[in-house]
């Protein structure tokens, strides 16, 4: 238990990659920590897309930016993107696919992987061109775009946790 702890009160996001790519080995233990997020009646709701297609990549960084109205790149030129998304005829989708986001951030850092959890795969997916895409890579059925996990290794060290807010816990 010590060692999950360490990883949960270290993690931090990253907004700044080295454009190294994350070793298959590595990438590969991320997205099965997400395989095994505990999903509503254990119905596995969500699926995660790895997306390795460098142009697929900038298509979406492109789609996400015009979301937000700028032209940057959202993913801050991390090498990985993984993107979860769950099956909305789960009435738990949103908390399962969170879990898979969750997992697989905490085992990134374990394995000294970089991550951010960034938003707009919800807009991204419900869009035509974001459902094409799905189309096209054989993804039928209702789905919901939950995150986007970026994944790489840090450009600069990456800061200390802010201390914990006083009334984060009451008991009864």
């Amino acid at each position: 238990m010590p060692e999950t702890l360490t990883v949960l009160k270290t993690r931090r996001s990253c907004r700044a990659y080295k454009p190294d790519p994350v070793e298959d080995e590595k990438l590969n233990a991320i997205i099965e920590a997400g395989t095994y997020a505990a999903t509503g009646m254990g119905k596995q709701s969500p699926i995660i897309l790895v997306v390795k297609d460098k142009e697929l990549r900038d298509k979406l960084s492109k789609m996400n930016a015009a979301i937000m109205g700028m032209e940057i790149d959202p993913f801050y030129g991390a090498p990985e993107l993984l993107i979860v998304l769950a099956d909305k005829a789960m009435p738990t989708y949103i908390y399962d696919g969170s879990l898979v986001m969750g997992n697989m951030m905490n085992a990134a850092a374990d394995l000294g992987v970089a991550s951010c959890w960034i938003h707009r795969a919800k807009e991204e997916f419900e869009s035509e061109e974001g459902k094409a895409i799905l189309k096209e890579l054989g993804i039928e059925g209702d789905y919901e775009g939950i995150g986007h996990l970026i994944l790489g290794y840090a450009a600069n060290p990456l800061p200390a946790p802010k201390p914990r807010k006083a009334n984060y816990v009451y008991r009864a």
